[in-house]
């Protein structure tokens, strides 16, 4: 009998120990569980996610760029070629940005919305300059495969000012998106709910 009332008390100070000493299990901290702090950290997920689209997609424009600046006043179907794969690239990646941009915008909280959505126009913009840099340069290939001459050459230089047309357009871009992502983790960091209150009951 004095043994069960000895566990019954250790039970009862360690069950009332626990709660006082503030010891929540690994990863369920109670500010982190309500609905607008969720809404935050999403947020911030969203842009960080945008923001590491945007870098990659500047520099593959920058790649694409130099590649055309390497090969200036000399052309060729290999050189040619060449550029077509880097504008390609670069493409691909302002297409992935522009989708992680859409994403950062539709998940974006009051405090950031206004900075997501200029990431996600100048991602629009970067993705246009990239698609018709990739057409001029498809172009050149195709001139470089008829001739090697003047003509060749206008069109694979006509490619290079499109290719750095798009790397300044996805610079632009990419800094719009670190802007947004600023934001957003400043506003996921900041106490008090940022999303709107739920009507009263």
């Amino acid at each position: 009998m004095r043994m069960q009332f000895l566990i019954a008390l250790v039970a009862l100070t360690l069950g009332s120990a626990c709660p006082g000493a503030g010891l929540d299990p690994p990863g369920q901290l109670s500010p982190a569980s309500t609905p607008s702090q969720k809404a935050r950290d999403a947020a911030s997920k969203a842009a960080k996610e945008a923001q590491s689209a945007a870098k990659k997609a500047a520099d593959a424009a920058n790649a694409a760029a130099e590649q055309g600046k390497v090969n200036a006043g000399k052309i060729s179907k290999a050189l040619a070629e060449g550029i077509r794969r880097a504008a390609q690239k670069a493409a691909d990646a302002a297409r992935r940005f522009e989708e992680k941009a859409s994403a950062s915008s539709a998940m974006a909280l009051d405090a950031g919305k206004e900075a997501a959505n200029s990431a996600l126009e100048e991602s629009r913009k970067a993705t246009k300059a990239t698609e018709e840099a990739l057409r001029r340069a498809e172009e050149a290939v195709r001139m470089a495969a008829k001739s090697t001459g003047e003509e060749a050459e206008k069109a694979a230089q006509s490619a290079r000012e499109a290719l750095q047309a798009a790397a300044e357009a996805t610079h632009k871009a990419a800094q719009a998106a670190r802007d947004a992502a600023a934001q957003a983790i400043e506003a996921a960091r900041a106490p008090g709910p940022a999303a709107p209150p739920s009507p009263a009951k």
